[in-house]
């Protein structure tokens, strides 16, 4: 059975595309399909100025959860494969879950930390993104506007 994790290598840009765009993180990455809700209580846009990648989140929440969520990216097929992991776990989380998540997900890239657990353990797939500085904020995209869709629901309460 092949392993989830991707290896971390040490060679030029031909490494990169083995390592971190493999048969797992594709296919995460065509799974996404563009929507809207009617009536989010939250929308976010997010935006990498170094790579171009946008994504854009609807979110509505009831007791304190998502309950709905709704996607538009255009990010290369890590930012994709990102936002499919948060839209596969997303239902049902917090607010909190979100933020430690996001947090997470920033520190297994940017300093060695642990990849995310619970409902957003899948994240562990791209740690090899971080051996990949100019990957970091694309990976981050949908966590970061899923912490700022939240924010709006939670303004709005």
């Amino acid at each position: 059975m092949r392993s989830p994790r991707l290896k971390v290598s040490s060679g030029g840009p031909s490494d990169m595309f083995g390592d971190l765009y493999n048969t797992d993180i594709l296919s995460l990455a065509a799974s996404l399909s563009d929507a809207r809700l009617d009536s989010p209580c939250g929308t976010a846009r997010a935006v990498s100025k170094l790579c171009g990648s946008e994504l854009e989140i609807d979110l509505n929440m009831s007791g304190g959860v998502v309950s709905n969520i709704a996607l538009r990216v255009k990010a290369c097929a890590l930012g994709q494969a990102s936002a499919a992991i948060l839209q596969e776990a997303i239902i049902g989380a917090s607010g909190d879950e979100i933020n430690t998540a996001h947090d997470a997900l920033e520190a297994m890239l940017k300093s060695g930390g642990e990849p995310p657990t619970g409902r957003f353990e899948k994240l562990d797939m791209l740690q090899g993104v971080a051996a990949y500085a100019a990957r970091h904020t694309s990976t981050l995209l949908a966590f970061k506007a899923a912490r700022e869709a939240v924010e709006a629901c939670a303004a709005k309460l």
